[in-house]
C-alpha cells in the first residue's frame, strides 16, 4: 500500500473541489428514475420537461435578475452557444435518445450513447483548446471499459453492424453529440458569465422549445381527478425538478467553471454508478460481479483524475473569433 501511495498520481497532489462538485452534480441525475417513473403513468416526457422547466424558470427567474449586469456581455456567438446548451442538450438530446430507445435496438443505442465523452474531449480539443496530459488516454479507455462492464457486463451489446445501422441508432449518436457538446459550451460561457447566470439561462432558454414540441404532439394531458393522488404528481414532479434537475446542475456548473470540460465529461460517469446502484437499492435488481468491476473501473479513474494537476484554461481566450471562420462571421 505504501509503494501504490507513492506513485506519482497520489504524491503531493491535492483532491480538486471543483472536479467532485461535477461528480456529484452528475450523479443527481441517477436519481431521476425515483421521480419520473410515476409521472410517466400519467405524462408523457416531453410534457414532464415542459413541467420541469415551468418550476425551474419560477426559480432561476429571480436569480437570473440579479445578475442581469451580466447578460451585457453576451454577444452574438455566446447566444449561439447557450441555444445549443439549452436546446441542444435540455430538449433535442433528450427527445433523441428517448426517441432511440422506441425504436432502435436497445443495448445499441445505449453502446452509442457511451461515445459522449469522446465527442466532447474531440469538441474541447477543437473548440477550448485545451492540452491534456499524455496520461489522460489510458484513463479515458480505462472509464468506457468501466462504463461498457457497467452496461453490458461481457456480453456484446449486438450481433451483427446492420442492428447498429438504424434509425434508433442515429438519434442515439446525435443525442451522444449534443450533450457531449453541451459540456464543452457551458465550459465556454461559464469564461463569461458566472454558473448562476448559465444555469438560470440553461433552463429558462429551453421552455420556448419545448412548449412547441408539446403543442406538436397534441397529447391529452392524462391526469387524476383525485387530490391525493394529484398531490403526489405535483410532490414527485417538484423533487424531479429540484433535484436532478436544478440543485444538480447548479454543482455541475460550479465545478465545470474550475476544471476542463475534458475531464468534466468523465467526471459525468458518475451518473451510470448511481443509476446502477438506485436500480439495486430500490428496483431490486442485482448487481453482478462484472457491474462491480466496471464500477471499481470508473471510480479509480474519478479519483486519479480529480488528483492530476492541470492548468485551468479560460474557454473565452481559447475561441478566438480571428481564427474561427464561423466566429468570424458573427
Amino acid at each position: 500500500m505504501s509503494n501504490m501511495m507513492s506513485l506519482p498520481i497520489f504524491k503531493n497532489q491535492a483532491v480538486k473541489p471543483a472536479f467532485w462538485f461535477v461528480v456529484l452534480g452528475s450523479a443527481l441525475w441517477g436519481v431521476d428514475p425515483l421521480f419520473r417513473i410515476l409521472l410517466l403513468e400519467h405524462l408523457t416526457s416531453t410534457q414532464i420537461a415542459l413541467l420541469e422547466h415551468v418550476i425551474l424558470f419560477l426559480f432561476m427567474a429571480p436569480v437570473l435578475w440579479k445578475h442581469r449586469q451580466q447578460l451585457s456581455k453576451l454577444k452574438l456567438r455566446h447566444v449561439g452557444a447557450l441555444l445549443f446548451i439549452s436546446w441542444g442538450g435540455s430538449a433535442l438530446a433528450t427527445v433523441m435518445f428517448t426517441k432511440g430507445l422506441e425504436t432502435g435496438d436497445l443495448n445499441s443505442v445505449l453502446l452509442l450513447q457511451k461515445l459522449q465523452p469522446l465527442f466532447a474531449i474531440l469538441m474541447a480539443r477543437w473548440l477550448l483548446k485545451e492540452k491534456l496530459p499524455k496520461s489522460f488516454g489510458m484513463l479515458f479507455i480505462l472509464a468506457i471499459a468501466g462504463t461498457y462492464l457497467l452496461t453490458f457486463g461481457f456480453k456484446l451489446p449486438f450481433t451483427n453492424i446492420s442492428e447498429m445501422l438504424q434509425a434508433g441508432s442515429l438519434m442515439s449518436i446525435g443525442a451522444a453529440v449534443l450533450w457531449g457538446g453541451s459540456t464543452v459550451m457551458g465550459r465556454y460561457m461559464l469564461g463569461v458569465l458566472n454558473y448562476e447566470a448559465v444555469t438560470s439561462l440553461r433552463f429558462i432558454l429551453a421552455l420556448p422549445l419545448l412548449l412547441a414540441l408539446v403543442l406538436g404532439e397534441r397529447q391529452i394531458w392524462s391526469l387524476p381527478g383525485e387530490a391525493g393522488a394529484m398531490g403526489l404528481i405535483g410532490l414527485n414532479l417538484l423533487l424531479q425538478a429540484l433535484l436532478p434537475g436544478l440543485l444538480s446542475l447548479l454543482l455541475y456548473y460550479k465545478g465545470l467553471s474550475a476544471i476542463k470540460a475534458s475531464y468534466a465529461t468523465l467526471a459525468e460517469l458518475s451518473f451510470p454508478m448511481v443509476g446502477v446502484l438506485i436500480n439495486f437499492a430500490v428496483f431490486q435488481q442485482v448487481i453482478t460481479v462484472t457491474q462491480i468491476v466496471g464500477f471499481v473501473l470508473i471510480w479509480t479513474t474519478l479519483l486519479i483524475i480529480s488528483r492530476q494537476k492541470e492548468r485551468i484554461v479560460q474557454p473565452e481566450r481559447d475561441i478566438q473569433p480571428e481564427r474561427s471562420a464561423a466566429a468570424a462571421a458573427v
